[in-house]
Formats: structure tokens, C-alpha cells, sequence
């Protein structure tokens, strides 16, 4: 069975509980490292007979310059991948937080026994869109999860906040 890109730090009960989520990592500082040597190393190949050449001057500064930009994106890539969502359930509070891989937090905070979770099926950004409503707002949560585990997550959250739950919306 797959892993679940999220995970309940504290399993949710009538007093607290904490739900931790993050996109989904496909490539492991491990496979950064070896993915950035055996591109240089391709790309290196065809200057081996040009070594002393004019030629190999002329071609190097290119050839590192798409190193230094694969290098550039994948890190990009990372820092864009580096989401938690925390969905902190208190005795009387339910408090989202959203932290970026820049630092930057987005706070939701409402009365836990007015929390609803709503799951748009149809009409959402993408199929099976998460919502959390209170307090005069409504977040998303989950939206960087595949489909299938947005369905998991809105079951969980059903569980963890039962007291005032929308239906599921039809479009």
C-alpha cells in the first residue's frame, strides 16, 4: 500500500489533534546529486576528443552553462515543492497553517465545532477540491494531492471534524 503524502501527527480526538500535509518528493537528495553528475558527465563526453582544441573553449562555457540551469531549475523545483499544510484540531479551535517553501505562512482559524469541510467534486480548480469553512472564510486544503487522495483526506476530515459537515457538492 502507497504512503499517503500526509500523515496525523496526533490521531484526532474530542480534544486535539494535529494533520501534517505535503506535496510528494519523486526525486530524493540522493537522486539530486547522482541526476546533476551523470548530466555533466553526458554532456561531457563529447569534448573528450576536443581537449587542447579552440574548439573545447568554445563549447565549455555552454555546456556548464546547462548544467548551472538544470542545477537552477531543479532547485527552483524544490523550494516551489517544499508546502506543509498543518491543521492544528484544539479543544475549541481548528487552525490551518500554511507554510511555503519560502518561509511565508497563511493562518486559518475558526471555532472547531462550526469547521466545515466540503469536498467539490466537479466545480472546484481541480476534481475532488478540498474546502475548510469558518469564521467568515473558506481555505483550501490538500489542493497539491492527486485526486484520489484529496477523497482519502475529505474521509479523514469528515471523521475529525463530524459536528458540522457540508455534503459533498455535485456539479
Amino acid at each position: 500500500m502507497r504512503r499517503m503524502p500526509y500523515d496525523w501527527i496526533h490521531p484526532p480526538s474530542d480534544h486535539t489533534g494535529e494533520l501534517h500535509l505535503w506535496p510528494h518528493q519523486s526525486l530524493a537528495p540522493e537522486g539530486y546529486v547522482r541526476f546533476l553528475a551523470v548530466t555533466a558527465a553526458l554532456i561531457t563526453l563529447p569534448l573528450l576528443p576536443l581537449i587542447g582544441t579552440p574548439l573545447f573553449w568554445g563549447l565549455l562555457p555552454f555546456l556548464l552553462l546547462a548544467v548551472l540551469g538544470m542545477k537552477f531549475a531543479l532547485d527552483r523545483n524544490r523550494r516551489n515543492a517544499q508546502v506543509l499544510e498543518m491543521l492544528r484540531l484544539g479543544p475549541q479551535d481548528a487552525e490551518l497553517i500554511r507554510r511555503d517553501g519560502r518561509g511565508r505562512e497563511q493562518t486559518w482559524r475558526c471555532n472547531r465545532h462550526w469547521a466545515q469541510v466540503t469536498l467539490h467534486a466537479q466545480d472546484g480548480p481541480v476534481p475532488n477540491y478540498i474546502t475548510l469553512r469558518g469564521a467568515g472564510r473558506e481555505v483550501e486544503i490538500g489542493a497539491f494531492l492527486s485526486e484520489d487522495e484529496r477523497k482519502q483526506l475529505y474521509s479523514d476530515l469528515r471523521q475529525a471534524l463530524p459536528q458540522a459537515n457540508a455534503p459533498a457538492t455535485e456539479a
